[in-house]
């Protein structure tokens, strides 16, 4: 029987912090590795030059780079100091669809995500993370407040 999957989605910041730590102790109560995913919401803009496009692609990789470090290998630290089995992994898009597309490839057994503190008219309007997951999401998912 192979090991259950718990994917993260990871913000990073401090209101997070409450998040990993219940994920992590939820995949250790259940014997789960966690794959932890941080998405970097990006909008493709057909209308630049290619000058411009040649920047933004040297601002992504720069993002990629730094959230690495400052939000997935810190968190796949944690959880394997915690004595578990952790990856990461940062992304380009659209959060809610890519955390319910990486569960279903990763053939996850829950998804992990932190409840917004998001009041503001257009989080009411068009929803927000945690509402669009469990709404889509292929597998139960933990609204961690």
């Amino acid at each position: 029987m192979s090991q259950e999957i718990f994917v993260v989605a990871y913000e990073g910041d401090d209101d997070s912090g409450s998040l990993l730590d219940y994920a992590i102790a939820r995949a250790k109560k259940e014997d789960a590795a966690l794959h932890i995913v941080h998405v970097l919401e990006w909008s493709p803009y057909s209308f630049l030059t290619p000058q411009e496009v040649e920047e933004r692609h040297a601002r992504r990789k720069d993002e990629l780079s730094r959230a690495k470090a400052v939000i997935i290998d810190p968190a796949v630290a944690k959880a394997a100091e915690a004595g578990l089995t952790a990856d990461g992994e940062i992304r380009y898009g659209q959060v809610v669809e890519l955390i319910a597309d990486i569960a279903t490839k990763k053939a996850a057994a829950m998804i992990f995500v932190g409840r917004s503190g998001s009041n503001s008219i257009s989080a009411r309007v068009f929803g927000s993370v945690p509402l669009g997951l469990a709404q889509i999401a292929p597998v139960p998912t933990v609204i961690v407040p």
